[in-house]
This record gives C-alpha cells, sequence and structure tokens, in this order.
C-alpha cells in the first residue's frame, strides 16, 4: 500500500505531505482546492504524461514522491532492482516486506525525470512499476482492465483452479505441436536452398576427412619444421657443445675437456678426503659433476647422431603435410582444433538438412495428434471461460444495479477464435449495456466518467479477491449521484478496501462516511495555495457537516453527520 504521497509546487499545492493507511481512505474538499492535484500526483506516478501546465506559476519545477509498502515477493520489487533502484527490505513479523520509492519531477519547460528505488529510471519503467501498485479510475485515466489481455487474465483469475491446470495442460500440448510443426515446415521450405546447403557441408567434410587431421597436428608440425630448416646450426651446437664436455677423436691434448679435468678434480680431492669430512663431501658433489658432465656429453654425442637420420626427405615430408593442413585452415578454422569442431558442427547441421522420409512421416502423425488434443483443450477452455463469464457478469450487474445503474449490464463475450494462442482458442471482451435495448459496447465508450468509475468500481470489487493490485484510486466515483446510491456507493468501496487500500476523491458526505481515514484539501482566502491534512474524529464531523449543508456550524449538520458515521460503522 502507499504509506506517503509527498507533492510540492503542482497546482494549487505548495509543499504537502499525505500520509495514507490500509483501508478506505477519503480525500474532500472545496471546489478548487485542488483535490484532483492528488491524482494527478498518482498520475505522474504511474507514468502519465507530464503536463507543464501544472506546475505551480513561478516555480521551476513539480515534484511527485510516493514510498509504497509491498511484500518482497511482489512483481513490483523485481522491476526496481532489475532496474538498478534499491528496495529497503524490513522483517515484519515472519514475513519481509519491501519500501519503494518513487519520484517524478516536471519542469515549468515540459522536461520531465523519473526515479524509481532512488536511481533515474525512464518514464516507461515508472509507469510499469507503477501499474503493478495502483490502479486510478477517472475520467481522463486508463481503464486497468481495457486491454483484452488483462480482460483475459482477469476472468481467469476470477474462474480459479480449472482454468489454471486447464490452460497449463493446452501450453505445454502447444509447445510441442509448434516444435514439430516448425520441424516439417523446416524440411519442406526452401528445398532447393537447403539440398545446396547439404552438398557443400557434404564437399567440405569429403575434403576434411581425406586429409584425416589430428588434434594439435598442426602444432606439432610446426615445431617439427622449425627443428629440421635449422638442422646443420642444430648439430654444429651439439657437437661444439659435446667436444667442450668430453673432447673428440681428433683431439689429442689430455684434459682438454670438461669431463677430463673434472675426473682430475675430482681424484686430487679424493686422495686426501681421509684427512677432512668437509674436504670429503666436496669431492663428493664433485663427483656428481663428473657424472652429469659424462651423461650430457653422451646425450648430446645422441642427439647430433640423431640429426643424421632426419634429412631433407623428413623435411618435404613435413612440408607437404603442413601444406595440406594449411589449406583446411583457411577454410574451416584458425588452427585444426577449430577444424575439428567446424566438422563436429557440419555434420550435425547435414542431419537436420536430410530429413528421412519415415521420420517426416512420424513428424506428421504426431502433429495431427497433438492439434486434436490441443482442439479439447481449447473446448474445455472456451466451456470454462463462458461459465466464469456467466457468474462475472451476473455478479458486476448486480453490484452496478446497487450503484445507481440498475439497467446496466456487465456483458463477458468469450468466442471461439481461428487461431491456437498462448491463452487458448477465443477470444474475451469485457462490453457495457447501459440499458436493456443497448447493444453492448466495450468498456471506455459510451459512459461518462462517473459512470465509467461506477463500472469499474463493480468489476473491482468482484475481482478484488482474486485480481488485485495494492492501491486503487477513484475519482468522481460518485458523480451525478447522491441519497441511497451514494451510501451503496460508500459501502462498495468500504467492502473493496477489505481486501486493498482504496483513495477515493468524492464531494458526497454519505460516501465520506465510511472512511477508514478523511484527508481534507483546503485553501487560502485568495485560492492561491491549497493544504492537506488528515482529520481527527471530531474534525471529521465538521467537514461532513460542511458537505452537508455547506457550512460546518449547524448543529443539524453535524448531528446528521454523526448519524451517517454510526450507520457507515453499524
Amino acid at each position: 500500500m502507499i504509506e506517503e504521497i509527498h507533492i510540492h509546487d503542482l497546482g494549487v499545492i505548495t509543499d504537502a505531505v499525505l500520509p495514507l493507511g490500509p483501508g478506505l481512505s477519503v480525500l474532500s474538499g472545496e471546489t478548487g482546492a485542488g483535490k484532483t492535484m492528488v491524482v494527478t500526483a498518482l498520475g505522474m506516478l504511474l507514468g502519465n504524461r507530464a503536463d507543464a501546465g501544472a506546475v505551480r506559476s513561478g516555480s521551476a519545477k513539480a515534484l511527485a514522491e510516493a514510498t509504497v509498502r509491498v511484500p518482497a515477493e511482489h512483481p513490483a520489487v523485481s522491476l526496481v532492482e532489475e532496474s538498478g533502484g534499491t528496495v529497503d527490505r524490513e522483517d515484519v513479523g515472519r514475513a519481509q516486506e519491501g519500501l519503494v520509492l518513487l519520484s517524478r519531477t516536471v519542469s515549468a519547460e515540459g522536461r520531465s525525470r523519473a526515479h524509481v528505488g532512488g536511481r533515474s529510471a525512464p518514464v516507461g519503467t515508472l509507469g510499469a512499476v507503477g501499474e503493478t501498485l495502483v490502479a486510478v479510475h477517472g475520467q481522463s485515466d486508463q481503464l486497468r482492465l481495457k486491454s483484452q489481455a488483462a480482460q483475459r487474465k482477469a476472468l481467469d483469475d476470477y474462474a480459479g483452479p480449472p482454468v489454471a491446470h486447464e490452460l497449463g495442460l493446452y501450453r505445454e500440448k502447444l509447445a510441442r505441436y509448434r516444435g514439430v510443426v516448425a520441424t516439417l515446415r523446416a524440411a519442406k521450405e526452401n528445398s532447393r536452398e537447403r539440398a545446396l546447403q547439404a552438398q557443400s557441408l557434404t564437399t567440405a567434410l569429403a575434403e576434411i576427412d581425406a586429409v584425416e587431421p589430428i588434434p594439435g597436428e598442426d602444432v606439432q608440425l610446426d615445431a617439427e619444421s622449425e627443428k629440421l630448416t635449422n638442422l646443420e646450426a642444430l648439430r654444429s651446437a651439439a657437437l661444439t657443445a659435446h667436444t667442450a664436455l668430453s673432447g673428440s677423436d681428433e683431439d689429442d691434448a689430455a684434459g682438454a675437456n670438461a669431463v677430463a679435468m673434472l675426473s682430475q678434480a675430482q681424484q686430487a680431492l679424493e686422495n686426501e678426503a681421509d684427512a677432512d669430512p668437509d674436504l670429503a663431501a666436496l669431492a663428493a658433489r664433485v663427483r656428481e659433476l663428473t657424472v652429469v658432465a659424462a651423461d650430457v656429453a653422451a646425450d648430446l654425442s645422441g642427439y647430433a647422431s640423431g640429426l643424421d637420420e632426419d634429412g631433407p626427405a623428413r623435411l618435404a615430408e613435413v612440408e607437404a603435410r603442413r601444406s595440406a593442413l594449411r589449406r583446411l585452415t583457411k577454410k574451416y578454422g584458425a588452427t585444426i582444433d577449430e577444424v575439428l569442431a567446424w566438422a563436429d558442427d557440419a555434420r550435425a547441421s547435414l542431419e537436420k538438412l536430410v530429413v528421412d522420409p519415415q521420420r517426416e512421416e512420424e513428424l506428421r502423425a504426431e502433429g495431427e495428434a497433438l492439434r486434436a488434443g490441443l482442439e479439447e483443450h481449447a473446448a474445455t477452455l472456451l466451456s470454462l471461460r463462458r461459465a466464469a463469464a456467466e457468474r462475472l457478469a451476473a455478479a458486476v450487474s448486480e453490484e452496478l444495479t446497487a450503484l445507481a445503474m440498475p439497467n446496466a449490464t456487465l456483458v463477458v463475450a468469450v468466442e471461439p477464435a481461428e487461431r491456437f494462442t498462448d491463452d487458448g482458442r477465443d477470444s474475451i471482451e469485457f462490453m457495457l449495456a447501459p440499458h436493456a435495448s443497448a447493444s453492448p459496447r466495450p468498456l471506455g465508450k459510451g459512459a461518462s466518467g462517473g459512470e465509467l468509475s461506477r463500472i469499474m468500481l463493480a468489476l473491482e470489487v468482484v475481482l478484488s479477491e482474486v485480481d488485485p493490485v495494492p492501491t486503487f484510486v477513484f475519482d468522481e466515483v460518485d458523480s451525478g449521484v447522491g441519497g441511497k446510491a451514494a451510501v451503496e456507493i460508500g459501502r462498495r468501496l468500504k467492502m473493496l478496501a477489505r481486501n486493498v487500500q482504496v483513495l477515493v476523491v468524492t464531494h458526497l458526505p454519505q460516501v465520506a462516511a465510511f472512511a477508514d481515514q478523511h484527508v481534507l484539501v483546503t485553501k487560502s482566502s485568495d485560492s492561491s495555495v491549497s493544504d492537506v491534512k488528515v482529520l481527527t474524529q471530531e474534525e471529521r464531523v465538521v467537514e461532513l457537516a460542511r458537505m452537508l449543508a455547506g457550512h460546518e456550524d449547524s448543529d443539524a449538520a453535524r448531528e446528521h453527520a454523526r448519524e451517517l458515521m454510526r450507520d457507515a460503522t453499524a
């Protein structure tokens, strides 16, 4: 529910904070006091078009803010967080609730800015959040149930679990049916193009298979080619190192190599090692060096000998293989691993392009069976919705009778349609017949603002237990009525307020008497400034007396006001 509305420099209101509570809140005041500015502020927070003319004369901008408390799982919370805003979460008993802050400013030049959860956001995002929180019903406002999608949802919610269960079965079967149809369509459409694609993939795969590449083979061959290209330099380096370590057959100088000199050092140390343990340890380390040097010299000799076996013939073989692999990497991937991955994808695509006739026949049979099942589910949905539509229309029409529209009838038309949609195979439309001889017309057409508000009140009262938004605002709901009808409007608003928060702008004391909270909008003596005040119980009596008799000092009017308040709570 809305906990607080802050209005600044909007119309005749300079700065006002309107605290709201649960139940029914009534907004009253003299004509021109600025009651509609509260509704205008809410409209701004719902993303309605901003009007620079609503900015208070002489002010730079107008501001409307609202703090709304909702359950933590409410859709508005996720919408705010997805837009980058923050939601203050609080533990209330065993449940968690969130505080959502909405804000909208309009400059005197007509520029508009919106904030959601403390962060700047597009006006569309503000409107999307607001639609989940508040429904405003008035002459110039959009109907919450104007679209057929909203009407369908309201009817399905009213119908309850039977429709929900049947709709789930229908949607599951519809998804499978669409998959089968898509597969068959793909198999039939563009057959020539598909054949060319299949031929191209087949040729490419044949080229790859002919080369028979191995994962990582290109990297391995690149390294081997580098080695073979530098064969003489590698052999020379190995032989030079070998000679330095162990000498050569042509070298007659004894001790002219590292192994010989290490052996001399080892022998010298070992001859005196018994005299000193430290020297013995050093002798052991030199012995290890001698062994390592001799091993490396032997490995170098083997390395050089092995190079003699890899000659130009091997290099030619490697370069030929690399050339074959490069032809593949130029066409199908930067590396051989990518080429092999492309080949795997190509084989999978080829299987889809080539449809087995037997498989096609199986798909066709499956599609026919699914369509038959869809028709059964759609027929069941149509029947369930028509039954719910009759109950809903009767309940709303009964409410309209109590709201001084005795001849008006709500018609909920549920008709079969040609196409299967996500919601069934039918169309749903809420229509109003103002009197018995009138043809039903769509909601919002052919009704005055007050009548439209009463129609929506009747609908919302009936739907409040199954399809509520947290807050409803009614403007001009009592236009053109009085007496007993006004009392019934107040009673219906009170009924609706059992399940949701309701804010109503009214000039009828019969309606205001039912309020859980009464808010008075007053204006200054020169009508240039308005103020907003929550009334105490005795102040309510004074305001109802003013609404009844035109002045609040009449004792008779005050007694009548008390009587209205007593009757409203009886």
